[in-house]
This record gives structure tokens, C-alpha cells and sequence, in this order.
């Protein structure tokens, strides 16, 4: 099975989700109002063209997907979890340029994406190491 990159990416009216270049003789697409909703229409998409190619006797190859946030996407869909005040705690970024990230003003380097990622992450494992009593 292929390991195919699906990108999740603020668009105009929500979000969108759309496969790389993965050397596959078709493509998917999805789109919502969540991230979790163009999750779905993408999954959809995949279903219905997996049906197609069934239904015509074309051979379909099988995928795995990853999926993969641009930093403004992330941090438009976690705005409501997260404060810029405590991603800036979680990452070290200052909040008034991850700010400037939320709002398309300006994208990060690829140093300060994976400064991100790496402090969203460990903030993640220590949630998921947390027990209640």
C-alpha cells in the first residue's frame, strides 16, 4: 500500500484537503467548514473513486493516508483549544507572530514549523502521560 501526504489547508470558505503528487493515475479532494468535515468529504472522495474504478473493472491502487497541517490551518482550527498566550508557553513563539501565522500576515520558516511542532508535540505527550485518581 502507498503512503500518499494529504495537506489540510485554510481555504476561502473553511478548509480543504488534497493529495500530493503521488504518482497515482487519480487524485482526491475534499472540502468543509472543519478540518474534520474536509477529513470526510476527502475520505468520501476516495470511497467514490475506489466504487468508480470497481464499477469499470479498473484496478485501483490502495492508499495510507497522512495527513498534514500548514501552520495557519493548525492554528485556525486549535484557536479555540489553545490561546495564542499558551501556544506561546507550549512553543516559544511569541503570540503576536504566531499572530501574524494565524492570519496569513506572514508563514514561518521551516526552523520555527518545526519549533512548533516539536512544542505542540511534547505538549501532547505529557497530556496523554497524565492519570486521574
Amino acid at each position: 500500500m502507498k503512503e500518499v501526504k494529504v495537506f489540510i489547508e485554510k481555504a476561502e470558505f473553511g478548509f480543504s484537503a488534497y493529495m500530493e503528487e503521488a504518482g497515482l493515475d487519480y487524485g482526491c479532494t475534499g472540502e468543509g467548514a472543519t478540518v474534520q468535515e474536509a477529513i470526510d468529504d476527502f475520505n468520501l472522495s476516495y470511497v467514490g473513486i475506489r466504487d468508480y474504478y470497481e464499477s469499470i473493472g479498473k484496478r485501483f491502487e490502495e492508499i495510507h493516508c497522512h495527513f498534514y497541517y500548514d501552520t495557519a490551518s493548525f492554528l485556525a482550527e486549535y484557536c479555540e483549544a489553545f490561546s495564542l498566550a499558551g501556544l506561546e508557553r507550549i512553543t516559544g513563539i511569541n503570540q503576536k507572530q504566531l499572530g501574524h501565522y494565524l492570519h496569513g500576515q506572514s508563514k514561518p520558516s521551516r526552523k520555527t514549523i518545526e519549533k512548533i511542532e516539536a512544542g505542540v508535540k511534547a505538549f501532547a505527550a505529557n497530556l496523554t502521560a497524565v492519570q486521574f485518581t
